[in-house]
């Protein structure tokens, strides 16, 4: 039990140090098993190799599109045995020339195995996709 606690104490540190840089840098995939799976309002995959190429797409989409994006941890915390709850904000600025700012919350719920391993992610946002995307059109097709 103390070995168990301590590698989800080890899963909580490196969510706190990855999650704020991960579309600067790539994560630690020490934490999660082999077939973790994956899923958020727009994505739904299985497998430590297309989990690692969700966050190298999310890396190089934040650089293709954004002036700046952030990802703003507000919180870590164990809220059962096996779950881990990721409290965040996404806001940045498209890279168009009236710099329409996105922004949205959403947490994320990681479900662990028996060694503490994450075998789950669950992704959930505060509004639908379609609306995160209409951000993306911002004010310049608007005349004023």
């Amino acid at each position: 039990m103390i070995e168990y606690q301590l590698q989800v104490q080890q899963a909580i540190d490196t969510l706190k140090s990855d999650l704020p840089t991960l579309f600067e840098q790539d994560i630690s995939y020490d934490i999660y098993t082999k077939d973790v799976y994956f899923q958020d309002p727009v994505n739904k995959f299985k497998g430590k190799t297309n989990y690692r190429i969700i966050f190298w797409t999310l890396r190089f989409h934040a650089q293709l599109f954004f002036t700046e994006i952030y990802f703003d941890l507000h919180e870590v915390a164990q809220t059962s045995s096996d779950t881990i709850l990721a409290k965040w904000t996404v806001r940045g600025t498209l890279r168009v020339p009236w710099k329409t700012q996105i922004f949205f919350n959403g947490y994320s719920t990681y479900k662990l195995n028996t060694e503490g391993l994450i075998y789950e992610h669950i992704d959930t946002w505060d509004r639908k996709p379609v609306e995160v995307l209409k951000q993306f059109i911002g004010k310049g097709g608007e005349s004023n």
